[in-house]
């Protein structure tokens, strides 16, 4: 990705960042409190003119509203797949009462079913760049 834009990306994945915090609670409000937590960090490293990119599953209006009033400059990237084609072996991590967003909180929606990674970069980087 470094080759594609000239700025700093800090990258946070949300696998990761659950393993070194250790919060195994997938409850909503274990969700909620390690989203905000994210949320919280992402905001240090843009206050250090870091871009950061999170690939975190925002299942909650609220966490996205949080997220949204600490950092104004947030490019919302909804990802989905068709999950009937597909076992991707994280099923058991699924969110039951995921709030889907509606299409006007997202800058960018992508059918992860029907794109290739490439494709799905270059929409990203084409959207980063229209906004900024």
């Amino acid at each position: 990705m470094r080759d594609y834009l000239p700025v700093r990306i800090h990258y946070m994945d949300g696998d990761k960042f659950r393993g070194i915090f250790r919060n195994k609670d997938y409850s909503k409000q274990g969700r909620i409190a390690n989203l905000n937590l994210a949320s919280n960090i992402a905001k240090y490293e843009r206050s250090l003119n870091e871009v950061v990119l999170m690939a975190f599953v925002f299942p909650y209006e609220e966490c996205r509203a949080f997220l949204d009033t600490l950092e104004k400059k947030v490019m919302w990237v909804y990802l989905h797949y068709d999950k009937s084609n597909e076992i991707r072996g994280r099923e058991d991590f699924w969110v039951d009462d995921f709030e889907v967003p509606n299409s006007s909180e997202y800058d960018l929606i992508l059918d992860t079913s029907k794109l290739s990674i490439d494709e799905c970069l270059d929409s990203v980087i084409n959207t980063y760049r229209k906004l900024n």
